[in-house]
């Protein structure tokens, strides 16, 4: 009896607090975004055709290798489109990496304004040749035209047409610009070095990362200006299995393919890595919840006090995106083993990539990891680990200025919080700023979103000016 009532108690508690919620969701307001580009078509036409002949120069760039007559040409593209920049601001170039100086009207609140020159490697079948910089159905098409090209073009551009005006900003201005953003390399850590050497401490960062996504999720319609706070840190593992080989016509049990087989099933059927919510999560859910198309997903989505620990069991088979913002995830992406059917290997080899989260970060993840390989008789080796980044104080007034912008710029975007699964550059400010932010002011959809390391690379010319104008607002409106 003593049971049943306790049943019922706890029963009557659950029905109060989905009623709440229910109360809740009901009383919220929904919610539309409304935001589209409408250009100046002559300032869309000039913003495109800069950008496609910054795409028809190929900066592709390689792991290890520095290829300085490539960027130097490149560099020279860049002196053409905005001869001004490079008349009037001090350029620095650190091994084909460049930082510009803007001297503002005081030092207080220094801003930098980055993305990179460099690209991934073109391949397959294009529809428009990857370094053709065609402008047709209102893109831009090319390698490197949304990742990130379009930015480097925007800040360019931004102050090529200030210091026409013959604008003085109220605060110190930088462009930092590095060439081995895509394989992790030194490129913007020299820039920052750089940095220190002249104790800059900026106000405000701006590099890619988050941007203006068109539909971030399954029933969210519309466009929002996602904003990357913090990104996971990243490694990459080698786990080696070793035998005494011998001939495919009398094989051994557990032989080194065996072992990495046994091993990569475990990891992929069994959770090895804490999923939590973090506060930024939460807060994306919460802001996303009023433009939900569906009352279910609003309910859900804005009561995250109630329903957390339901999206965080559901959210990794709902969406990859999102499951991967709430635990470290590994990825197995390359294999090998004997060079021959017949033959048994002696050594095989297994190449993944981990995210590292916050709250589970390098340390814990890579020794979870490296337990369980040792579990499996593999010897494991990190060719390359960097911890998660530190997340941007979203109370700051650094941040509260950044977000005012948004809203400035792009009037009917609704600003939410966003985590970074992928890497940026970014990571290497952290040392002398708190506010670094990770929002490409341009708008990327289903397609742009598909082509950033894939086939058919393109950005819609029409959100070009707005990405022009965001810069300018950033500089215009720091005091």
């Amino acid at each position: 009896m003593i049971l049943l009532y306790i049943l019922l108690i706890l029963l009557g508690v659950l029905v109060i607090l989905l009623l709440a919620a229910l109360i809740h969701t009901l009383c919220t307001p929904v919610k539309k975004t409304t935001y589209q580009p409408h250009p100046d078509p002559a300032q869309e036409k000039l913003c495109a055709e800069k950008l496609s002949k910054m795409v028809q120069y190929d900066t592709t760039s390689y792991p290890h290798v520095y290829e300085k007559e490539k960027f130097d040409g490149f560099h020279q593209v860049l002196a053409e489109l905005f001869p001004l920049v490079h008349a009037k601001l001090e350029k620095t170039e650190i091994d084909g990496n460049l930082l510009f100086y803007w001297k503002g009207k005081s030092s207080q609140h220094p801003l930098v304004l980055m993305s990179h020159q460099d690209v991934v490697p073109a391949e397959g079948t294009w529809s428009h040749e990857p370094f053709s910089g065609d402008i047709a159905d209102g893109k831009v098409w090319g390698r490197g035209a949304s990742d990130t090209k379009c930015s480097v073009m925007g800040f360019f551009e931004a102050v090529e047409e200030l210091l026409q005006e013959g604008y003085v900003p109220e605060n110190d201005v930088y462009l930092s610009s590095s060439c081995t953003e895509e394989w992790a390399g030194d490129g913007c850590g020299k820039i920052v070095a750089e940095l220190k050497k002249r104790n800059v401490h900026p106000y405000l960062v701006c590099d890619e990362g988050g941007g203006i996504i068109t539909n971030p999720m399954g029933g969210i319609p519309g466009n929002f200006s996602m904003v990357g706070l913090f990104e996971k840190g990243k490694a990459d593992v080698k786990f080696t299995a070793v035998s005494n080989g011998g001939h495919a016509s009398t094989p051994v049990k557990d032989s080194p393919l065996a072992r990495i087989a046994s091993f990569v099933n475990e990891v992929e059927t069994h959770p090895i890595f804490r999923a939590k919510m973090s506060k930024e999560v939460e807060r994306m859910f919460n802001t996303l919840a009023p433009y939900a198309s569906n009352f279910g997903l609003r309910y859900i989505f804005g009561n995250t006090w109630l329903f957390k620990p339901l999206l965080v069991k559901l959210m990794p088979s709902i969406s990859a995106q999102a499951g991967a913002m709430l635990k470290t995830t590994i990825a197995f992406t390359m294999a090998s083993g004997s060079d021959a059917y017949n033959v048994m290997p002696q050594e095989a080899t297994l190449g993944a990539n981990m995210r590292f989260i916050p709250h589970q970060g390098m340390e814990e993840s890579l020794a979870i990891i490296q337990r369980l390989a040792k579990k499996h008789g593999l010897k494991t080796e990190v060719m390359y680990a960097t911890d998660a980044s530190n997340s941007v104080d979203i109370e700051s007034d650094a941040f509260r200025f950044f977000a005012s912008m948004i809203d400035t710029t792009f009037p009917g975007t609704a600003v939410s919080p966003y985590v970074m699964t992928g890497a940026t550059d970014a990571r290497n400010y952290q040392d002398i700023c708190d506010t670094v932010v990770r929002f490409a002011p341009v708008i990327y959809g289903p397609e742009q979103m598909k082509g950033m390391h894939g086939l058919n690379e393109n950005i819609e010319t029409n959100c070009l000016p707005g990405c022009v104008q965001f810069y300018q607002n950033l500089i215009k409106n720091l005091k």
